[in-house]
């Protein structure tokens, strides 16, 4: 597996890292835990180093995590988030200073650590000034707890508060072929700034493996159900870049997803996304999106389809789109 730097930070990570969300929230069922443990060894095995979590996709998660990972610790980096009230996304940021700190030593005890790699504000609280976000992380780097800070879903003013308070090393987004709007204003303001970029999402949810059409249904607990470009109108209205996906990879003996995390690593080299999943063969298929060059004759082949399509329906559903992008 290559490797790479997080901005102007002394932070090298694996090329693609792994999001652990679905192990344990969002996608339906939680998966077996031995199972989990053993998805996350097998990463590590594959040369993976960079490992996501947070507060709040439930006390199991950063647990598994931090049991999985624990004999290799020395060797990967954790990252987790803070910034929901409770560790309850449904309840809305909380991002108080007090409660950084609670949830840095909680989330030290879940993942049997000594120090959190990377500690993300999981979405930016408009009742908290992001300096005294930035100076609580400060604080915690000072005492060796955290070493490095992060933001998530942040716009570019969020992120220039912070990083002239502490230095940012990473922001964390949704990223992919099918949403390309970090384009705009984002990735200038990264390079500027030396900031790393972590696309979540990078296979659109699933979206951009392939796998999922207008006659796929979801279990009742996975959280597609309520976003608009999951309706199945607009799956079979997107269906189009699945195919154009589908038409490179065939000449590349590859997959569609793997094309997809491909694109995203030809567009920064301090760009790493996080696939996630909860089966090995995909697991193993993601990685292998590492070893694919695409041409420029290749990027050009899909900026000009992708000019051609419209990509159909909101990626959030209203409640959350307002926590993005602030």
């Amino acid at each position: 597996m290559k490797t790479r730097k997080l901005g102007n930070s002394d932070l090298m990570v694996s090329a693609i890292g792994l999001g652990c969300m679905g192990l344990s929230h969002g996608y339906g069922p939680a998966a077996d835990k031995n199972a989990a443990i053993a998805l996350i060894r097998k990463a590590v095995d594959l040369g993976v180093t960079l490992f996501d979590t947070a507060e709040a996709y439930g006390a199991s998660n950063e647990e598994i995590v931090g049991e999985a990972l624990a004999p290799y610790r020395d060797k990967v980096i954790i990252a987790t988030k803070f910034g929901f009230k409770d560790g309850d996304s449904t309840k809305g940021q909380d991002s108080r200073p007090p409660r950084i700190r609670a949830v840095a030593e909680a989330s030290l005890k879940r993942l049997k650590t000594d120090r959190i790699d990377l500690f993300y504000q999981h979405r930016v609280d408009p009742n908290v000034p992001m300096e005294d976000v930035a100076g609580a992380v400060k604080d915690l780097i000072a005492e060796g707890k955290v070493k490095h800070f992060g933001l998530s879903e942040a716009g570019v003013t969020s992120i220039r508060r912070a990083h002239a308070v502490q230095p940012v090393t990473a922001l964390q987004s949704e990223y992919s072929l099918w949403w390309r709007e970090p384009e705009t204003e984002i990735l200038p303001t990264l390079d500027e700034l030396g900031i790393g970029f972590v696309p979540f999402s990078p296979l659109g949810k699933g979206f951009l493996t392939g796998t999922i059409d207008e006659n796929t249904s979801f279990s009742k607990d996975d959280f597609r159900n309520i976003v608009p470009r999951f309706s199945p109108e607009a799956r079979k209205a997107n269906q189009s870049l699945v195919d154009l996906l589908g038409a490179i990879a065939a000449g590349k003996q590859a997959t569609q997803a793997q094309v997809a995390i491909a694109w995203l690593l030809s567009q920064k080299p301090w760009i790493v996304p996080i696939p996630g999943t909860t089966k090995l063969q995909r697991l193993e298929e993601n990685l292998g999106a590492a070893s694919i060059e695409l041409s420029t004759e290749d990027l050009s082949q899909i900026e000009d389809a992708l000019s051609k399509i419209n990509v159909e329906g909101d990626r959030y559903p209203a409640h959350l789109a307002a926590r993005a992008g602030r």
